[in-house]
């Protein structure tokens, strides 16, 4: 029999013999509390961690929760009170703001009652606290916090003694809302399911793996034969080798297209880990094509039970061996792994997020290195948050940050718009890894650039592609790819990629055009694509074309051409599509734009063209914190998380995705209509699904085409709707406006 003045935070039935087995919640709050030291402590906050678990859950002394978790457990109670409430949280948000006072309560009070819900905006804050009041059972005479210690080891925080601008102090909240979360967690874990505590963790280090990589690399050095190309890799990985113990900051790799840029990035950025005693790499890319050919390379390097890929394409379950799946999937919670590979999105918006599951990662890139991989697709819409979260993370985390690029944007000084008030302060001090001596634009340099401005018909560019029988013409919307897709002639292979086709049949095209590359006895390969091949889809042709855009899209081109360097030169040319009235729009135009106000005769290629286009594209910005990020957070006494988090959204997609019929993906609705929703068939799905305008949907939807068959999951069951060539057909009932990828 369970004694009743037992104060109960979580118990289960043994299966086997029927016992009931009790976590008390002296003995939780003292697991959690001893967790989140350990990982505030990466900061310099531990006693603020103690904290935190010290009181988060004071509030199941309430009568009214230990008769709910008795009730609900089958478990009888003496207590014949009829309670209305049974919550908890806010107990522990009174106990912080009495024994600290309303100036702290963004760091105690604010994460104490938000462990369940997420972090609240400061008002609400308020009203949950208004009309509270303590329970008289609930026992103030065991807290054993040391007022004094808190406010001096907040003084000598790095918060306090690097001087950080207040305006970051809600990045320095959130962390310690993560450190109570996943401490939270992993100790209820830890006594309600000990076999999964029992996988979680990671016990190689960076130093353990640091061998494995510098022996992959010198295989392939050994292996490389004595050419220019190979003898500049080598040049560029001894540069990031000896630069790696550089003290922590902010660095820049610029490598142009064939210079080892991903290798010699991971080289530099596991010896500074190393050399700093620093927890992980984790390593955030735009796309999710570069991702799975990056995790795959390290997978292969350190073994997947170091690496864990966290993105929305990605499924655990197809990871084979039972041991490293289960560790994945529990490591895409907290990333308590020492190599992670993830998206832009995932990362930055998990930083500004007040979601608890979001949150409960960040405190693991304490004392990390972060890898930006193509910074220069940072969307400007939202550059200051992202600057100004990045220097907050290196001055208080301890962080350090490696921009990888072939262009790299300009990122500090005064970032300058058309609006004076918009502009802020960059990033103080970033170093070049590479020096200008290097020069490798010029010994890397393996494409002519030719720009024609005059505008040209479908028939005049697709006559002009046609002239070659190995080439690839990205222009910037699906409709002028299905155009000129069109008008090629049917000699040979030609090809389409857009995002009119599903993933799986994306990835089956890309894997072919390689093929046929690769194949001599296909003497003519020519392939129409939107700019989705722009970045991480490693195709070298020898003739690349490319509608008109910024400078960055342009050279991202112009890095499919010749890639291998197979010929002396290869040659990229630009185009415009204004005489069908296809120009630019939206961002597009501004990127346009600012590369058209460059000097004709510039260097294309040059760093300091580059500098000169980004500093031309943002002058032409009105403010580089469209959602208003900064009215939400920079106030520390009017912090407003949930807000925020509802505000920044890197992608505002308002497609609606649609299951097409391709492969056995009818099979897989028909499994799922028997079983519903489950994690695996909803990722095995995910690979058949284009995702389409909400207008175009509803003309779907009207001529009876998509079915809902649960909520929220939409299937194109018509075959003849989804074509293999060009994906899923809109042209069969209505005129196809522009979409963008």
């Amino acid at each position: 029999m369970i004694d009743e003045k037992q104060l109960i935070s979580h118990l289960y039935q043994n299966r086997e013999n029927g016992q009931w087995m009790i976590q008390t919640n002296d003995e939780h709050q003292k697991g959690v509390a001893d967790m989140a030291a350990s990982f505030a402590g990466q900061f310099g906050l531990p006693s603020w961690g103690r904290a935190l678990g010290l009181l988060h859950d004071k509030g199941k002394e309430r009568a009214a929760f230990q008769q709910y978790i008795r009730k609900m457990n089958g478990l009888p109670t003496s207590d014949k009170k009829r309670y209305d409430d049974h919550t908890h949280a806010f107990v522990g948000g009174i106990l912080a703001k009495e024994l600290m006072g309303k100036d702290v309560s963004q760091l105690l009070v604010n994460q104490i009652i938000s462990h369940h819900t997420g972090l609240h905006d400061f008002g609400d804050v308020e009203n949950i606290l208004k009309e509270r009041l303590l329970s008289e059972e609930i026992n103030e005479g065991d807290i054993s916090i040391n007022k004094p210690l808190l406010f001096q080891e907040f003084i000598d925080s790095p918060f306090s003694k690097s001087k950080v601008e207040w305006k970051h102090f809600h990045h320095l909240s959130r962390m310690l809302f993560s450190c109570l979360v996943d401490a939270d967690r992993l100790d209820t874990e830890r006594f309600m399911d000990v076999e999964s505590w029992r996988k979680r963790g990671n016990s190689a280090t960076l130093a353990d793996l640091l061998p494995q990589l510098e022996a992959y690399m010198q295989k392939l050095q050994s292996n490389a034969a004595d050419t220019k190309v190979n003898r500049i890799r080598r040049q560029v990985k001894e540069q990031c080798s000896r630069t790696s113990s550089s003290e922590k900051g902010f660095y820049s790799l610029t490598v142009p297209t064939g210079g080892g840029k991903t290798l010699s990035s991971l080289l530099w950025a596991m010896k500074h880990a190393v050399s700093h005693s620093m927890n992980r790499i984790i390593i955030a890319i735009p796309y999710t094509s570069i991702i799975v050919q990056t995790a795959g390379l390290l997978k292969e390097i350190f073994g997947e039970e170091n690496v864990l890929e966290h993105h929305s394409n990605f499924d655990p379950d197809d990871i084979k061996d039972e041991e490293n799946r289960e560790k994945a999937k529990l490591a895409t919670e907290n990333w308590d792994y020492p190599i992670i590979v993830t998206t832009n999105v995932q990362l930055f918006e998990s930083m500004f997020s007040n979601k608890t599951s979001d949150c409960r990662k960040l405190h693991n890139m304490a004392n990390s290195i972060l890898v930006l991989d193509e910074v220069q697709m940072l969307p400007t819409g939202f550059l200051r948050p992202i600057v100004d979260a990045l220097k907050a993370y290196q001055e208080m985390f301890g962080i350090s940050v490696l921009f990888t690029t072939a262009s790299q944007p300009v990122l500090s000084g005064l970032i300058e718009g058309t609006n004076p008030k918009a502009d802020f302060k960059g990033i103080e001090h970033i170093k070049e890894i590479i020096p200008e001596e290097f020069a490798l634009h010029d010994q890397l340099r393996r494409v002519k650039l030719s720009i024609d401005d005059t505008g040209k018909t479908y028939d005049e560019i697709a006559a002009k592609v046609s002239e070659y029988n190995k080439v690839l013409c990205i222009v910037n919307t699906r409709k002028d790819a299905k155009e000129l897709y069109d008008r090629l002639p049917n000699d040979g292979v030609k090809l389409h990629l857009s995002r009119m086709m599903c993933p799986a049949h994306l990835h089956e095209t890309i894997g072919k055009i390689k093929t046929l590359l690769k194949d001599e006895s296909q003497p003519i390969v020519r392939v129409i694509a939107t700019q989705l091949v722009e970045a991480g889809v490693d195709i070298d042709f020898p003739v690349v074309f490319r509608q008109e855009a910024g400078l960055d899209s342009v050279l991202q081109a112009a890095g499919r051409c010749n890639r291998e360097g197979r010929s002396a030169m290869g040659h990229t040319f630009v185009f415009s599509l204004a005489a069908e009235k296809r120009n630019p729009f939206g961002s597009m135009a501004d990127s346009n734009n600012a590369r058209l106000n460059l000097p004709e005769d510039s260097d294309w290629f040059a760093p300091s063209t580059m500098k000169a286009y980004f500093c031309q594209l943002y002058s032409r910005k009105q403010t580089f914190d469209e959602k208003d990020i900064k009215h939400w957070l920079y106030k520390p006494t009017e912090l407003c998380f949930e807000t925020a988090s509802k505000e920044f959204r890197l992608i505002d997609d308002t497609s609606i995705n649609v299951i097409v019929n391709w492969e056995n993906s009818m099979e897989l609705i028909e499994q799922l209509k028997e079983s519903g929703c489950t994690y695996s068939l909803v990722k095995q799905l995910a690979k058949f699904t284009v995702g389409i305008r909400s207008y175009d949907f509803k003309q779907l939807k009207g001529y009876g085409l998509v079915e809902e068959i649960l909520e929220g999951i939409y299937v194109l069951a018509d075959r003849s709707q989804y074509n293999k060539a060009t994906g899923l057909s809109l042209d069969n009932h209505w005129l196809e406006e522009v979409l963008m990828i």
